[in-house]
């Protein structure tokens, strides 16, 4: 299988799977919007929500970085500067999340 077939099918199952997700989210961003601090931290603080949260985390970024790549190879010529683009968005797709997950394990 081609690379670029690869990268079109991950990004349409990261879409896929990301939606449920992106709906959980919502949905409990509006119950816990006019919320003061503490009851947003404990929404974050407990089990089920943690989880799912760091799952979507991980999955946006993935999905992010795999749509962000795509306009890389469309619209930068130079090889070089595309391949330190891509390699810098990798990093920051690693750390971001994983920068999150653990401040919302430690709440």
């Amino acid at each position: 299988m081609h690379v670029s077939t690869k990268k079109w099918l991950f990004t349409k199952l990261s879409s896929f799977v990301l939606l449920p997700f992106m709906v959980w989210f919502i949905l409990n961003f509006i119950s816990i919007y006019k919320n003061n601090y503490t009851e947003v931290a404990l929404f974050f603080s407990e089990q089920p929500s943690q989880i799912l949260f760091s799952i979507f985390i991980t999955i946006a970024f993935f999905f992010s970085a795999l749509t962000i790549s795509e306009i890389f190879e469309d619209y930068v010529q130079d090889e070089k500067i595309k391949n330190v683009a891509n390699k810098l968005l990798n990093i920051f797709a690693i750390l971001m999340p994983l920068i999150t997950i653990i401040g919302i394990f430690n709440l």
